[in-house]
């Protein structure tokens, strides 16, 4: 999520606890730090493994007084915040892909996926839908921020779903296929729900009680969402 990368550090066992377990996403990864003139930047680059680049977004949130969290794309001046920087294949809204007809996926890694997906419960449209947001299917593919593979595992999230090696990608897949089979079991078989989580981690979505109002987040559910539906139809 997941492309994502973390929200805060993932205990063994205790994954849901997690806001961002891992974000098997080409990377939201959320840190701690101080308002600062040189941390003004509010876009970047990641890279693909295939030499290829998507633009990155920083955004910034803090806590007010009441407790009510605030999201911004400026540095909170004089004020403490986390950063949240977001690079997925499929979260940029200013992408200029088609995504009703960019080419699908339907052959590759059939088997890995179908065992992978028998085995979790999930069904295997889903499967390559989020592989398609996450990676564009380059099992090479790795953030800036170290998400690694088809599903975009962090290494503590590999670790935390029995992954000795992400960049095999039938461990990968396995790895990502279980957690997505985590939230979906979390979320009661909401896909909508299931996919913000791994976007942007159980914690968000319990705290807004649904999608995040991030736009990456949405933009990203919104895609899975059109990406399974072609799935679906191409059998």
């Amino acid at each position: 999520m997941p492309a994502y990368e973390r929200l805060g550090t993932l205990a063994r066992g205790a994954w849901r606890a997690l806001p961002l377990a891992g974000v098997f996403c080409l990377g939201l990864l959320l840190h701690a730090g101080i308002a600062a003139a040189a941390e003004g930047e509010t876009e970047a680059e990641a890279s693909f493994g295939d030499g290829s680049a998507v633009r990155t977004y920083r955004v910034y949130t803090y806590r007010q007084k009441d407790g009510v969290p605030v999201f911004t794309d400026k540095v909170p001046p004089d004020q403490r915040y986390e950063v949240m920087e977001f690079s997925c294949y499929a979260c940029d809204p200013h992408s200029r892909i088609n995504w009703n007809t960019t080419r699908l996926f339907t052959a590759e890694y059939r088997s890995t996926i179908e065992d992978a997906a028998r085995e979790h419960g999930v069904d295997p449209a889903l499967v390559r839908a989020v592989i398609h947001a996450e990676s564009g299917f380059n099992p090479r593919a790795r953030s800036r921020k170290g998400a690694m593979g088809l599903m975009q595992l962090m290494p503590g999230t590999a670790s935390d779903m029995g992954v000795r090696d992400p960049w095999v990608v039938q461990q990968n897949i396995e790895g990502g296929v279980k957690y997505l089979a985590m939230l979906l079991a979390e979320y009661k078989g909401d896909i909508t729900l299931a996919t913000a989580a791994y976007n942007a981690g159980p914690g968000a979505v319990e705290r807004y009680r649904g999608v995040p109002p991030i736009a990456e987040t949405r933009t990203y559910v919104q895609r899975v969402r059109q990406l399974l539906d072609r799935y679906r139809s191409a059998g």
